[in-house]
């Protein structure tokens, strides 16, 4: 996913000039298993311009609309399919069903899980996700960043989460060297953008919308469990 290609950036750019940094230009496709990502031209920061509304500017993602069939097909198969000994995790992810990228990455962790048992997958966007239950974790707050829970409790995002969500599955070396503060720096601040751009990325509504529709719902479902967003 984008974080893989953000580690992998972050790399290779953490002997160059500051001012090199400025305007990163991401390039990458998103293959369904496969964790060496391949480069192609696309330029998230457009300069002088926002690199949503520029005229004729376009996000040339692979699959996108592909992934998208993949994550409804994955929801409707229920919460998670759990290792039998998922009593047993030592972290909790918190991912969001809805986004069409991000759940491919799920679907990778997902499947490696079958042979650990160690993560705990909870979908953010599922009429059942309780903040009370997950550190007080409100929706808005995981919507905007990636977060884990680690089984005593402690809170980890961004890169960090990453970085602990592979470790459990024994792909730790992914993101080894992130622990590299800074090269683990410029990975958040590569992760930062995806993040801020990644409703509009996916062809999402913006977070208020999706917010206003979620209260809404809340209010016309709160006691019809089959009611879905």
């Amino acid at each position: 996913m984008a974080m893989r290609v953000a580690a992998a950036y972050a790399a290779s750019s953490a002997s160059a000039p500051i001012a090199t940094l400025k305007k990163p230009s991401l390039l990458f496709s998103l293959p369904h298993h496969n964790l060496s990502p391949t480069f192609h031209n696309i330029n998230l920061l457009p300069s002088h311009s926002n690199p949503i509304t520029k005229p004729g500017f376009q996000w040339h993602i692979r699959a996108i609309s592909e992934a998208a069939v993949e994550a409804a097909s994955s929801k409707k198969e229920g919460e998670d399919h759990q290792s039998p000994n998922n009593k047993d995790w030592k972290i909790k992810m918190l991912y969001d069903g809805d986004c069409p990228l991000c759940m491919r990455e799920v679907d990778m962790l997902r499947e490696r899980n079958k042979s650990y048992g160690t993560i705990k997958f909870v979908d953010i966007s599922s009429d059942d996700y309780s903040p009370e239950e997950n550190q007080n974790l409100d929706y808005e707050t995981v919507m905007g960043r990636i977060h884990a829970i680690l089984s005593d409790g402690t809170v980890v995002k961004d890169v960090e989460a990453f970085r602990r969500l592979y470790e459990q599955v024994g792909l730790g070396w992914v993101y080894a060297i992130t622990k590299y503060k800074p090269i683990g720096t410029i990975a958040d601040s590569i992760y930062g953008v995806w993040a801020k751009y990644r409703l509009q990325i996916t062809g999402r509504p913006p977070m208020e919308e999706i917010l206003e529709a979620r209260k809404k719902k809340g209010e016309v479902c709160k006691d019809n469990n089959a009611c879905k967003m």
